[in-house]
């Protein structure tokens, strides 16, 4: 196979028939050499050349806009997620053409289903048996279920904090787990380090181009359900910037084939406590914090790795970038689940109390689509500070009638 690069950061073209992860000139300039300022250099972009323009409106097969053959698509079905229309969120918002995509029900409960299988068809395809990287979370126990499907050992570094439902999930599917005493940032550095000694692929976002790609493909189906057309804004949970990336990659790349005719505006929501990006779009420059704290655990990133190429798409395309406090996002969450019927955890509530934040100077009738990334089932910590659990009452109706009566929490 034959690949097309774009550096993000010179966009100097390469191509190559193996996996490449940077720039070799811009990767080169180490941005610690400047104290640490600035979003990593030399992230590439991984270049759609179309076989062929369609017309507009068409629907399109999002696997035969991948840059590599999906195999296991039969065996181990990734995407195809609902496109859900909320009545009550719809009539309590008064946005008629109000849509969440659903892509928790993808087979790990995450979006980042849809970044593991390229990175896992790229292993197939390459020979490779084991894949490393770095996670709060979701993405190891995606790459590990991949890895149970595809037969790949998967080395996962993640920060001991990390929830333990998922923890357990990635355990569960079979992956070698490093708990590492700091943040995210260090386990990301870890598992780059492990991979350049011990071989095969890593999978980090903001790291392998292929995770865009992956992603993507979450906007290729939104086109589709919407009967082929864009919608006319997305809200999109971010943190590394990798999700919005992709969200963005698949609307261009439908533009160069002709399908639309033009590219959402795309809305970065992030949490008060991690919001480099957000704060990139509103002052300029590339901000580096010294620190992050926030409930939504997945897009806790102090550094964001793909920070460059998301605000890059956000400026080129008219997108924004909005925040939301801790407050906010459970509020968002148990408003999803009560009126929707829909379990969140907190990173996809993010995109929800954002569309809810910025709704009253929305056009109503717009089509707003709103992304929801991951199930609540794998961080029940969060969800058990929204409720009380009601003490149990006496074998008889009189007692639990009484029990009935008490305000609801």
């Amino acid at each position: 196979m034959r690949f097309h690069y774009e550096c993000v950061t010179c966009g100097r073209p390469a191509d190559s028939d193996d996996l490449m992860y940077e720039c070799p000139q811009c990767s080169a300039v180490k941005v610690d050499s400047l104290l640490g300022q600035g979003y990593p250099r030399g992230y590439l972009s991984v270049t759609y050349v179309p076989k062929e323009r369609i017309r507009r409106g068409q629907t399109i097969d999002p696997l035969a806009m991948l840059p590599v053959p999906v195999t296991g698509a039969r065996a181990f079905p990734i995407g195809v997620t609902p496109l859900v229309e909320p009545e009550r969120l719809r009539a309590s918002t008064g946005f008629a053409n109000l849509y969440l995509k659903n892509d928790t029900l993808n087979p790990s409960g995450s979006l980042k289903d849809r970044a593991s299988m390229l990175v896992a068809e790229m292993a197939r395809a390459s020979g490779e048996t084991r894949v490393a990287l770095a996670s709060t979370g979701n993405a190891g126990a995606s790459m590990a279920c991949l890895g149970a499907a595809y037969g790949l050992q998967v080395v996962l570094f993640v920060p001991a904090a990390a929830p333990r439902a998922k923890l357990l999930q990635s355990l569960l599917y079979g992956a070698r787990v490093v708990p590492v005493r700091g943040t995210y940032d260090d386990a990301f550095a870890l598992s780059i380090e492990y991979t350049r000694r011990a071989g095969g692929i890593n999978r980090n976002t903001g790291f392998n181009p292929f995770t865009v790609e992956g992603k993507k493909t979450i906007s290729l189906e939104i086109y589709n359900q919407l009967g082929g057309r864009a919608p006319d804004i997305l809200y999109v949970p971010t943190g590394d910037g990798v999700i919005i990336s992709g969200a963005y990659k698949g609307f261009v790349d439908l533009e160069k084939m002709g399908a639309t005719d033009r590219v959402p505006t795309l809305v970065a929501v992030q949490a008060d406590g991690s919001n480099a990006i957000w704060q990139a779009m509103r002052n300029g420059g590339e901000p580096v914090l010294s620190g992050t704290s926030t409930i939504a655990d997945s897009l806790s990133v102090s550094r964001p790795a793909a920070g460059a190429m998301a605000t890059g798409f956000l400026r080129r395309y008219g997108g924004r970038a909005t925040a939301v406090s801790d407050a906010e996002i459970s509020n968002a969450q148990a408003s999803l689940a009560r009126d929707a019927g829909l379990f969140v955890e907190p990173s996809s509530a993010v995109a929800w109390a954002g569309f809810l934040k910025d709704s009253p100077a929305l056009d109503p009738h717009a089509t707003v689509v709103v992304l929801l990334t991951g199930t609540g089932f794998k961080d029940t910590a969060a969800a058990e500070r929204l409720v009380t659990m009601p003490e149990p009452c006496e074998p008889n109706l009189e007692a639990a009638m009484a029990l009935l009566r008490k305000r609801r929490p």
